[in-house]
């Protein structure tokens, strides 16, 4: 299988090639629009701030090209974010996969960024086979993807907020399945035989 990783300048892809890797699967980290189109899988990490990770995608010239890949693709922690229309952080135009404005935290009582193991509910659909209601997951993000139509798992952190979605072939996560321990593997997994 060929499992392709998005290189835009915005992710912390070691940790989750290992993860890869321990599945059985040696991916390609690229950011060459053919080798993206033709993979079997894509996988669009992040983390870091989202307008110079969108500046890093526009540069590259690779925003038209994720919005039009056809076979499965997962975004991941800012991935995920990015897959949407807007983000508040800086003010940001995302990708516009999906119609949603992401949200910063806001809370006097708890501390942003949410960092730490927490519980994911109301899992939906083939990405969470074998993951268990209230199973722990690893997070850390200062914004949140409301809850919505494409909601597929949810998390608590003074508001519900989206753990993972779904629209047609896009998948995301918030939470980084490679530091999720079995949860996180079984999910990769489950991506993989999308």
């Amino acid at each position: 299988m060929k499992v392709a990783i998005v290189k835009y300048n915005a992710g912390n892809v070691q940790s989750l090639t290992f993860a890869l890797n321990r599945l059985g699967i040696s991916p390609t980290l690229t950011s060459d629009k053919e080798e993206l189109a033709s993979a079997d899988k894509v996988i669009f990490p992040g983390q870091g701030e989202a307008s110079s990770a969108m500046r890093s995608l526009e540069s590259n010239g690779l925003t038209s090209v994720l919005k039009g890949l056809k076979q499965p693709f997962l975004g991941v922690c800012l991935g995920m974010q990015l897959m949407c229309e807007f983000s508040e952080e800086n003010q940001t135009k995302c990708l516009g996969i999906l119609p949603i404005k992401v949200q910063k935290f806001e809370s006097a009582e708890l501390k942003v960024p949410h960092m730490g193991w927490n519980t994911i509910t109301d899992l939906k659909g083939q990405s969470f086979k074998g993951i268990k209601e209230n199973d722990y997951m690893y997070f850390v993000h200062s914004y949140y993807v409301p809850i919505s139509v494409y909601t597929i798992a949810q998390c608590n952190y003074g508001v519900d907020f989206s753990t993972a979605i779904h629209h047609r072939n896009f998948y995301a996560i918030q939470p980084h399945p490679e530091k999720s321990a079995d949860a996180g593997m079984k999910f990769l997994d489950n991506f993989l035989k999308l």
